[in-house]
């Protein structure tokens, strides 16, 4: 059984994470706002609807974490490996490749601060997909 109160923090989670209000979430989940409201504040508890089209439309969240709060909250089909770098460069373009030799953090973005660490980079598409890479 789902854990009303944990699940309406996590439902949080996801909406802080994607910058969404309760309202565009609502939205693009295609429920009633009022249902958001609702399962947050702890008065209902969430349908298998809710739950199926909040997969659907965040395919990236994981299942067993929404659920249950065990685990990531991104699944790993979403997380892409550290070795495969995204294509930064158009292939008919003369650009340079990256440099194998040098971490992504370094071929993306020049280091000022060496004080400060780059924890992940996170490429956003206009369909509203994205892909997060750790250096």
């Amino acid at each position: 059984m789902v854990n009303s109160e944990g699940f309406s923090r996590r439902i949080k989670e996801i909406i802080d994470y994607y910058s969404e209000t309760s309202s565009s979430f609502a939205d693009k989940i295609q429920v009633q706002r009022s249902s958001i409201s609702h399962i947050i504040s702890g008065r209902n508890k969430p349908s298998l609807d809710f739950i199926l089209k909040t997969l659907k439309v965040y395919s990236e969240v994981n299942m067993y974490w929404l659920l249950n709060g065990k685990g990531s909250m991104l699944s790993e089909r979403s997380v892409d490996s550290v070795n495969e770098p995204p294509n930064l460069f158009n292939p008919a373009d003369s650009k340079p490749s990256l440099d194998s030799g040098k971490s992504l953090a370094e071929n993306v973005i020049p280091f000022e601060n060496k004080e400060k660490e780059i924890e992940k980079i996170i490429v956003l598409y206009s369909d509203g997909t994205f892909k997060h890479y750790k250096p």
